[in-house]
């Protein structure tokens, strides 16, 4: 297999990743539809190093042989301040693909964070210097650099497709990969969601009921839900 770096990817408004970076992921996803959302939605096994963590930034993507982590440094060379580090061996625990001195590089360099389907370690290192790091697994084993591998080619991760440029986005709830074609619609239909929840936090500080404030009364007639005014054992 011929190695392969290709050294740019479509770029977004940097605007537009700003309103993003305001979003929380849960927000993003149901601004995407039921269909698209869960498209670009990672597995749960994809978790947030610490909770704080956050990310916003276009995809930098590396396929690295299971066992070797020399794409990761091909990923380095061609990476601009904000990107995120999107980096898969196939979610192998072979062969850390992550740790303390990549982190602290990528801090030098101002990237955005790292996503990483395999192995990541150091965690408490990385914790202390809050570099955010989203990993599928944690594991020591050490990795070789050989190759092959490639950089800035479609890759899968935790099982979704992530193509170089992808805006992805994660916190504590999970990290997705949206596609540029559709960002705009998401930030949009996310941010009128944000709209909205803080209309009904309003309603519910004036004392009105989350059933009356979420429509629940329709839904309840609708799913046929019966309220009985006693006790469950008294009907026995």
């Amino acid at each position: 297999m011929q190695s392969v770096v290709y050294t740019r990817i479509p770029r977004l408004d940097p605007a537009l990743i700003a309103r993003a970076s305001r979003i929380n992921v849960a927000d993003l996803h149901e601004g995407l539809g039921p269909v698209v959302g869960r498209q670009c939605l990672m597995q749960p096994q994809m978790r947030a190093l610490f909770p704080a963590a956050r990310i916003c930034g276009q995809a930098i993507t590396s396929f690295n042989f299971p066992g070797d982590n020399l794409m990761l440094h091909a990923a380095f060379r061609v990476a601009a301040p904000g990107d995120i580090l999107v980096l898969t061996n196939g979610g192998s625990p072979q062969g850390a693909l992550w740790g303390e001195i990549a982190s602290y590089y990528s801090r030098i360099r101002q990237l955005g964070g790292a996503v990483i389907d395999g192995a990541m370690r150091d965690t408490l290192q990385i914790t202390e210097m809050a570099f955010p790091v989203f990993a599928s697994c944690v594991s020591v084993s050490y990795p070789g650099k050989r190759g092959p591998g490639a950089v800035n080619v479609p890759v899968v991760v935790s099982g979704v497709t992530v193509n170089p440029g992808d805006l992805i986005v994660g916190d504590a709830d999970g990290v997705m990969a949206i596609p540029p074609a559709q960002v705009e619609a998401a930030v949009r239909d996310a941010e009128a969601r944000v709209a909205k929840e803080a209309e009904i936090k309003r309603r519910l500080d004036e004392g009105q009921t989350l059933y009356d404030v979420a429509g629940m009364k329709s839904l309840f007639e609708a799913a046929g839900i019966v309220e009985i005014d006693a006790v469950w054992s008294d009907r026995t």
